[in-house]
């Protein structure tokens, strides 16, 4: 077997062969900052194209996430975490990815990933498909009126299960729902779900890393739901921390790019760019959260139970 393409930072020769693709027609792998080309044509002057990262490197590099055991979560339509593991990459045995974080001059960083299929989407539903709302920011002030879901759960496997479950076969259900529960209840229990997801794949990290997470830095838009974000510190205690600039993938190319071309001297200098917004701690001690949390692992268990009956 070929030695992984993240090891060698080359094109996997075993990939190549099973997919027949032959080598020479992919372009020659380069780090994530440096200058590939110039623009032609198109404006007045050329313009260096120098940054390059995916979606989540990118926003790492954006929440300047660059020492190892730093950890930021995307909440988007999905939910997107990475935890920067330094120049090492650690074999998963939690069923999360490890990845080229970036590449930078000679130096390599390496990061988890876990995705969270159904984020911000699960808001999408209550609208358009529960209709409970009207638009997605009604979400926090419906969720707000009652202080917690009361019970219920709301595992939103539209898709199937991400991380670190891997099922596909899993579909949503609504567990724990009585008599007295209310559009109130099932908004607070939607909501909550991201924060639940969350969890677990920061606990998956933390096991394979063997870090203790000190704080959680988020963006993307569902972060602007603070119930939402002090729901996930009781949950994780620990603090959940909001930059001023939440569209930080963007930002992290910018970053890379402007490395490259001398805008920033170093990376020190860029992370001083990093402003916070808000910082969230536990409201809640730790043993509140058991039962909570438990009530959690039982709703997946039934989530993922009606999928094997299918089976």
């Amino acid at each position: 077997m070929q030695s992984c393409g993240r090891t060698t930072l080359r094109w996997d020769e075993e990939l190549l062969e099973l997919f027949d693709i032959p080598a020479g027609i992919l372009p020659e792998v380069k780090s994530s900052s440096e200058i590939y080309g110039k623009t032609t044509g198109q404006f007045s002057t050329s313009i260096p194209i120098s940054g390059m990262a995916g979606d989540q490197q990118s926003a790492l590099f954006g929440q300047m996430c660059i020492e190892p055991g730093m950890i930021k979560n995307t909440y988007g339509t999905g939910c997107f975490m990475m935890m920067n593991i330094g120049d090492r990459p650690i074999e998963s045995k939690s069923k999360l990815l490890t990845t080229v974080a970036w590449k930078i001059g000679n130096e390599t960083t390496y990061a988890l990933e876990g995705s969270i299929f159904i984020g911000g989407a699960v808001v999408q539903w209550l609208r358009d498909s529960l209709g409970i709302i009207r638009t997605s920011d009604d979400v926090e002030r419906l969720a707000a009126e009652v202080k917690d879901s009361d019970g219920v759960y709301f595992v939103p496997a539209f898709a199937g299960l991400g991380a670190p479950y891997w099922n596909q076969h899993a579909r949503g259900t609504l567990t724990g729902i009585t008599r007295g529960s209310t559009a109130a209840h099932i908004a607070r229990a939607a909501v909550d779900s991201i924060a639940y997801q969350t969890l677990e794949v920061l606990l998956a990290m933390q096991k394979d890393s063997g870090v203790t997470i000190l704080e959680l830095r988020v963006d993307g838009g569902a972060t602007v739901n603070n119930c939402l974000l002090q729901f996930q510190a009781d949950l994780l205690q620990t603090k959940v921390v909001r930059p001023m600039i939440t569209e930080t993938t963007a930002l992290g190319a910018a970053y890379l790019a402007g490395l490259a071309v001398g805008y920033w001297s170093d990376i020190s200098e860029i992370s001083q760019q990093w402003k916070l917004d808000r910082t969230f701690s536990p409201g809640i001690p730790a043993s509140e959260t058991t039962s909570l949390i438990k009530g959690w692992h039982r709703a997946v268990k039934a989530a993922t139970a009606w999928a094997a009956e299918e089976e």
